[in-house]
Order: structure tokens, then C-alpha cells, then sequence
């Protein structure tokens, strides 16, 4: 490892490696496994986004507002997985650990990127449902797809904003000691520990990051629902209220499966000492787990679209006699 890094750009003050190695999952016991239990849950996270987008391309009645937001979570869904779990695989596969410091910041900024798109889609998609049921005659007023769009471009260059801000400052860090990074990818807060001069400006960006992307959204979630519940037992009957709150289920479910693991994590590394092994793995599942999740959750939670599945369905039975009669009889004579 040092002499891989033995040419490193530096001068009496500075040092920038040719290559950090990625030390995460190398000392957990049986790790094939786990690998190929991530690549399992790859394949099937390509699989579920991917029929989600092609639903909702092809059914115009759900071009509405609230699935264009559906459509960005599982694109940003895709891609959050697509920029963690093959790298994890191809370091597996070929036995190499070792990351170019050029490809670690790469892909430090696109993990973290999708992820904070992830939390704030959940945010947009809470604000759909906090006009929904607490302004439903104004709905389409306050909500339309173009406002949806303008509203996702918005949070799209905030996230890569932030983020971009967090992994720029890195490039000021001097990395004269350990190469050694403590996470199953080139994550924020272990490599910028590993420097050797001052990096009190990547603890509060890591800080902000955590307040903007984690803790703002969820506090805005958590706020959203508090005015949906009160709005419901000011005017409806408890049937209605319950009819109201099933067309958040599936939210509420997204909101869970995304940050109860993320905040149990935390929590427990800051009340109690925990082991890195299990630091590690519980933060690599908090991340492949969601995306593979989200589009199951969407397709056998929500109605809209179980009715469009079913009535495709049926239109596929309709045609394929009506496509398949005339290459029987014609085998006939006349």
C-alpha cells in the first residue's frame, strides 16, 4: 500500500495520495455472502425502478404531479445504487481495495448525492400529500406537474450544490499518514479524519450537510403529517380519516424504511460504543436497502397503480387471441 502511494503530489506542507484503500467490508467474517446478497439486491433494485418508470411513462393518467415525483424517486433510486453496490462488487470480484484519489472523490460526491436526493424527494412527496388532504379544492392550483418539475430541479442543484461544496473541501486536506478508509466506500466523514492538517471546515460542512439533508427533511415530514392529523380530526369522521391516511401509507412506509435505519445508526453510535463491523454494515444496508424496497412498496401499496397493472393485464388477454386467430384459421384451407 505504501508504495503505491509512495508518488504522491506534494510539497513541505502538503500531501494528496495516488490511491486510498477502501477497508470497510475486508474484515467482516463470511463477506462473500454479503455480496452477494448486495448484488441480489441490485439486480432487483434495477428491476423494480425500472418497471416503475415504464408504468408511469406509458399510462398517461398517471402524468400527474404526485408520480412525477414517483419517477424522479426511482431514477434517483437507480442511480443511488448504480454509483454504490457495483463498485462494492468489482472490488470483490477482482480483489482490489485500492481506489485513484480522483475516483474516490467521484465517487464520494455521487453516493452522497443521491442519497440526499432520496431524502429530499421523500420531502416533496409529503408536501403532495400536505395539499392533498388539507387543501384538496385548491390542489391542482397549488400542485401541478410543472410546479413538480420546478420544485425537483430546484432540490436536484441544491443537493449537488451541498454536496459539491463537502467534497471540494476535501481537495484542501493533507494526507500524510494512513490511506486507510474505514467505510465500504470513499464515505465523507472517514476520509476527511484521516488528515493531517486542519479540517475543522470539513466538520462543520459534514454538520450542515447532516442538519440540511437528514434532519431539515425529516423534520419537515414529521411537521407535514402533524398538520394532516389535526386537519383530519377537525373535518372528518374517523372512516374519512382513515380512507385520508391510506393514500399515505406508502409514504409513510418510504419515510420509515429511509431514515429509521440511518437514525438508529446514529443514535447508537452516539449513546453507546459500537463495533465497527456492524457500523459499517448496518449503514451499507440502510443505504441498498430503501432503493430496492421503494418501488415493491409503490406497486403493492398504492391503488392507482395496481389498477393500471390490472388493466394492462387485461388488455394484453384481449389481444393476444385477437392476434393470434388469424395465423390459426389461415393454416386452413378454403
Amino acid at each position: 500500500m505504501n508504495s503505491l502511494n509512495s508518488g504522491l503530489f506534494s510539497n513541505a506542507t502538503f500531501v494528496r495520495p495516488l490511491f486510498f484503500y477502501i477497508n470497510g467490508l475486508s474484515n467482516i467474517p463470511h463477506v462473500k455472502y454479503y455480496y452477494i446478497f448486495l448484488c441480489c439486491v441490485y439486480a432487483v433494485t434495477v428491476l423494480g425502478n425500472s418497471f416503475i418508470m415504464f408504468i408511469i411513462y406509458l399510462e398517461h393518467s398517471l402524468h400527474t404531479a404526485k408520480y412525477v415525483a414517483v419517477f424522479n424517486l426511482a431514477v434517483v433510486d437507480m442511480c443511488g445504487s448504480t454509483a454504490l453496490i457495483p463498485k462494492l462488487i468489482d472490488s470483490f470480484l477482482f480483489d482490489s481495495q485500492f481506489i485513484t484519489y480522483e475516483a474516490c472523490l467521484a465517487n464520494m460526491f455521487f453516493v452522497l448525492f443521491f442519497s440526499s436526493l432520496q431524502s429530499l424527494t421523500l420531502v416533496v412527496l409529503a408536501y403532495d400529500r400536505f395539499v392533498a388532504i388539507c387543501f384538496p379544492l385548491k390542489y391542482h392550483i397549488i400542485i401541478s406537474t410543472n410546479k413538480i418539475m420546478v420544485i425537483i430541479a430546484v432540490i436536484w442543484t441544491f443537493a449537488a450544490t451541498v454536496v459539491f461544496i463537502a467534497v471540494g473541501l476535501i481537495t484542501r486536506l493533507s494526507f500524510c499518514k494512513s490511506t486507510v478508509v474505514d467505510s465500504y466506500f470513499c464515505d465523507h466523514g472517514p476520509v476527511y479524519r484521516l488528515a493531517c492538517n486542519n479540517n475543522f471546515p470539513n466538520v462543520i460542512m459534514a454538520t450542515i450537510c447532516m442538519m440540511m439533508i437528514l434532519l431539515a427533511p425529516l423534520a419537515l415530514i414529521s411537521l407535514s403529517y402533524t398538520y394532516i392529523i389535526f386537519a383530519l380530526l377537525k373535518t372528518a369522521s374517523i372512516e374519512g380519516c382513515l380512507k385520508a391516511m391510506k393514500t399515505c401509507t406508502s409514504h409513510l412506509i418510504l419515510v420509515a424504511v429511509f431514515y429509521l435505519p440511518i437514525s438508529a445508526t446514529y443514535i447508537a453510535a452516539i449513546t453507546t460504543t459500537l463495533h465497527p463491523n456492524a457500523r459499517i454494515i448496518n449503514t451499507s444496508l440502510s443505504s441498498a436497502i430503501p432503493p430496492m424496497l421503494n418501488p415493491i412498496i409503490y406497486t403493492f401499496k398504492t391503488e392507482e397503480i395496481i389498477d393500471v397493472i390490472r388493466r394492462r393485464y387485461k388488455r394484453n388477454k384481449l389481444i393476444i387471441p385477437i392476434v393470434t386467430a388469424p395465423s390459426i384459421t389461415s393454416t386452413f384451407p378454403h
